[in-house]
């Protein structure tokens, strides 16, 4: 009977659908374990092989688990809302609504068609109202909390308010905006509904401020730091500009320290750990009031080395900072404007890392010294951020490389006030070895005492304190699109109002097109639906609103990281239509386990998740502060690109081993036109790319020879294998091993598909092992041993690579075992069962066929993971290696407990040892039991 991959595989993953084998219910007999893959967005391109990696590790895991005798939460779903969704839309007038339907339809099919092991009865999608009526719910739970930094935690506003009626904000500790205004009780009391509601808006942990963001025009929205690459737009690589705009954020940077800490506590790799502690990036210095010569108005910037403040001789701004317009003299104020006007289409990134660059403008203006009331140069550069800190520098060139690059460009003055230091060439930043000169009060003193002491003499003065500072900064939130989560927010009188949650959720609404509007507003701007009627709690037409009862809702919708921020709580629970998910269900869950994802998420979601459970956590809807226990990066499947050669000045196509003395275009080919001797179908090309339908092709021996090069695996590269292809060819039990068979798990490596016969083969030659011809040849008889021993090493090396996610060397070790299973004519029941149930986690479907023939009518899903047996391995006998004068000429097998005197005995005895003696007694016998026999002489 041979091996029907494509019938096996249809079968079991129909009796997977109609058993529901993967539903998963809170079995408090068991011990819990939820597995995680990163949410996926369902694009319109579907899966190629580079993407079921993390879900085919995971998948493995889940199912190793089942066996183990947890109960697994396995949970898939989609990130279904988005620009690109939104971005089609605009091209084709397709609701985005139709489109996402569509990819996740071609996404399930194809997720299907692996075998994965998910618990598609608890799918959630965030653009499913039902999802992201709980979406608006959190946003509502954030704005209507505050940061109590006594408590340090989120408390409810109501708390607030009532402090501020009892006592105002004097006494109140809280992470809020910096330019609060003091208050009594008694004032707080006299302001109006308006007014308290404005000061309310300084504490929230989601509120409303004018933010610089990434602005894009050509797609009409914010984007975020990860949207944007090269300083252009991720999708479409248009233009992208620093622009103020008037944006909902929250208060992550309340949680810095909290972030920080907690990353002490779970179990992610080094490298992803530090990402988070340097996006965090908390440092240790003090903050410093400059007045600015001729106004009321001071700079105030934050220093990790406040010991070099006598040596500052100039400051930076950021372009975008809100003084630079004020300060800036009549004389510099168009070379001010025009470089600002530069820097806004600078994305903060570049700015970041062009570290080569150097460019800034004077402003006219001066700060005067803290200590000595000297006058410093204040300048704009755009290395300066102005959402970084302060926006400010004060800069000391010769203790900073940038700082002196900048002084040497503009020629500004580098004071030294190091002692015993040569800055002539560049600037001097060994903290350790520093000892502080020219100085006054911190002169001989070394960096720490200097620093301690350069914070005391600031807060005497009134200008400094010592302060802890973080690099994150607090989140924008909104984004002006269409095909993402409304806010639940209307306005009144200018401010914003929650609409209750029995309310909730607010859907999207008709538009006539997915573009803002003519008057630059988000494309929400153009619903003709789209105001709250207070009395009736609910959506009506913008003709309706009169301000007293009918009021406008927000225009911008959230940003993508909303939905997938806290969906992993609502796989816990997710038809729960009371609440997000019920107590029960999220304390026997409690958080994912184990979470596998890319590591282009090392900051952006998973900041925002862990950010969002601590806030669940303070508000007691959640048990846990940290949403993700161990967290895994898959590395990359990268493709193997084709390219053919274009000459510079001619429509002549050059095969590649012509192109030596010639200068060429390399363009990329559809890997569908290349067979496995890199010769292009130069037909099929022309036909692909009608613009070369007449070029020449310069052939080699009569053949076009393509180029190759390991690239990322992309669709714009036309390298892409689809998934669909290799299961159809080969099946998905050979997808699964192949792709864990190609390397390390969280190392990158390059898809080749002429290696997966390989392992196709492998499951034919398992097949085999099971049958002969077509009889299924399996029987009880007693296991050899040295079956027994193939079968105990095998156990005790799959456990030990699972446990330490090295699935590319178990698939190795199966290889291995079939090999020698076979060589041994092993049909033993004893050995094949559990033979079946270890390789199951990886090949699914012929385990699963397998174990139906082994006469068993349940799946082996739940089937219990063998148990190793160190006995097995322990060997009772040594063959040993039988030798004349050093010269081994024969073996045999003996005893290991034997004793020398009877080794001798039988070796003496043995007729290969009297063939060689002939007659003659050997002058000694050399014998250590375990090792050697040796006859002399």
């Amino acid at each position: 009977m041979s091996y029907d991959f494509t019938a096996i595989e249809e079968k079991w993953q129909k009796h997977w659908a109609d058993h529901k084998t993967f539903q998963a219910t809170q079995d408090t007999t068991k011990e819990k374990f939820f597995v995680l893959d990163m949410f996926p967005y369902p694009s319109g391109a579907g899966l190629h092989v580079g993407h079921p990696l993390g879900y085919i590790a995971s998948d493995i895991y889940a199912r190793y688990k089942r066996h183990k005798g947890c109960n697994v939460l396995h949970p898939q779903g989609y990130d279904s809302f988005g620009l690109p969704a939104e971005q089609y839309a605009i091209q084709t007038g397709q609701h985005p609504a139709i489109t996402t339907q569509e990819n996740i339809a071609r996404y399930r099919e194809q997720l299907d068609k692996i075998g994965f092991s998910f618990d598609w009865s608890r799918e959630v999608r965030t653009s499913s109202p039902e999802y992201y009526k709980w979406t608006q719910w959190i946003f509502t739970e954030l704005f209507n909390s505050w940061y109590d930094k006594d408590q340090d935690k989120a408390r409810p506003v109501e708390a607030l308010e009532s402090l501020f009626e009892k006592e105002g904000n004097t006494n109140v500790n809280a992470v809020c905006d910096e330019d609060v205004t003091l208050f009594s009780a008694s004032e707080w009391a006299n302001l109006s509904a308006k007014q308290q509601q404005e000061i309310l808006l300084q504490y929230r942990l989601t509120y409303l401020a004018e933010t610089e963001v990434n602005w894009c025009p050509q797609l009409g929205t914010v984007l975020a730091n990860d949207e944007i690459v090269n300083g252009v737009s991720e999708r479409g690589g248009y233009e992208v500009i620093r622009k103020k705009m008037t944006q909902w954020s929250m208060r992550i940077s309340a949680y810095a320290e909290r972030l920080l800490q907690g990353l002490e506590t779970i179990d992610w790799t080094d490298a992803l750990i530090e990402s988070q502690r340097n996006w965090i990036g908390k440092s240790v210095g003090a903050s410093v009031s400059f007045a600015i010569q001729g106004y009321n108005d001071t700079i105030e910037v934050f220093t990790t080395r406040p010991d070099t403040i006598f040596g500052v001789s100039f400051m930076t701004l950021a372009p975008e900072h809100t003084l630079v317009d004020k300060i800036t003299t009549a004389d510099q104020k168009e070379a001010v404007a025009a470089y600002v006007q530069a820097t806004a289409k600078r994305s903060e990134r570049d700015r970041m890392a062009d570290v080569k660059t150097i460019s800034g403008v004077f402003t006219g203006a001066y700060a005067l010294h803290p200590f000595t009331n000297e006058p410093v140069p204040i300048w704009i550069g755009d290395y300066v951020l102005a959402g970084y800190g302060t926006g400010a520098v004060m800069a000391v060139p010769c203790g900073d490389q940038r700082d002196y690059d900048f002084a040497k460009h503009f020629n500004i003055a580098i004071p030294n006030i190091f002692e015993g230091v040569d800055i002539s060439e560049e600037a001097f930043s060994d903290k350790e070895k520093t000892v502080i000169a020219n100085s006054d009060f911190l002169n001989g003193l070394n960096a720490k005492k200097a620093i301690k002491t350069a914070i005391y003499e600031l807060e005497k003065l009134g200008k400094g304190e010592g302060k802890t500072n973080y690099r994150l900064r607090d989140a924008v939130f909104s984004r002006q699109r269409y095909w993402g989560e409304p806010f639940p927010v209307y306005y009144v009188d200018g401010m914003p109002q929650m609409i209750d949650a029995a309310h909730l959720p607010i859907k999207l609404p008709e538009v006539e097109k997915y573009l803002p509007t003519e008057t630059g507003e988000p494309p929400l701007g153009r619903a003709e639906v789209w105001a709250w009627d207070t009395t009736a709690n609910k959506v009506v037409d913008n003709n309706l609103i009169d301000h007293s009862t009918v009021f406008p809702l927000e225009l911008n919708t959230m940003p993508g990281w909303a939905g997938s921020s806290w969906y992993l709580f609502r796989y816990m629970d997710p038809h729960n239509e009371k609440e997000f998910a019920s107590s029960e269900a999220l304390n026997y869950w409690q958080q994912v386990d184990l979470y596998i994802g890319g590591s282009e998420h090392a900051t952006g979601h998973l900041l925002y998740s862990r950010f969002w459970t601590k806030f669940l956590n303070d508000r007691a809807y959640v048990p846990v502060n940290e949403p993700f226990k161990k967290l895994i990066n898959q590395g990359m499947i990268l493709g193997t690109s084709a390219f053919v050669y274009r000459d510079l000045n001619t429509n002549i196509i050059i095969s590649k081993g012509l192109i030596s003395k010639t200068e060429v275009t390399p363009i990329h080919v559809d890997v569908s036109l290349v067979n496995a001797s890199n010769e292009l179908d130069v037909e099929g090309f022309k036909q692909w790319r009608p613009e070369f339908a007449e070029a020449e092709f310069v052939l080699e021996d009569g053949k076009y020879i393509v180029g190759r090069e390991v690239e990322k695996m992309s669709k714009s590269k036309y390298n892409v294998v689809n998934p669909d292809e290799i299961c159809e060819q080969y099946g998905a039990d050979t997808l699964r091993l192949y792709e864990m068979f190609l390397g390390p798990l969280e190392q990158a490596k390059p898809w080749n598909t002429a290696g997966i016969t390989g392992v196709y083969n492998f499951l034919k030659k398992l097949w085999k092992l099971y049958h002969d011809n077509e009889t299924f040849t399996v029987v009880d008889a007693a296991p050899t041993k040295d079956s027994l021993k193939t079968l105990h090493k095998t156990i005790k090396k799959v456990q030990e690579d699972i446990e330490t996610f090295s699935f590319n060397t178990t698939v190795s070790t199966f290889m291995i075992a079939v090999n020698e299973l076979t060589a041994q004519k092993c049909n033993s029941r004893a050995i094949l069962e559990p033979l079946t149930i270890l390789i199951s986690p990886y090949a699914p479907h012929i385990a699963e066929e397998l174990w139906s023939r082994l006469g068993h009518k349940t799946s082996i899903a739940t089937a219990a993971f063998p148990i190793f047996e160190e006995k097995y391995l322990v060997e009772s006998t040594k063959e040993y290696p039988i030798s004349f004068n050093g010269k081994m000429r024969f073996t045999l097998e003996l005893p290991l407990d034997m004793s020398k005197d009877a080794i001798e005995k039988i070796v003496l005895a043995h007729e290969k040892t009297q063939q060689q003696l002939n007659g003659r007694t050997p002058k000694k016998i050399i014998i250590v039991p375990g090792k050697i026999i040796n006859l002399v002489g």
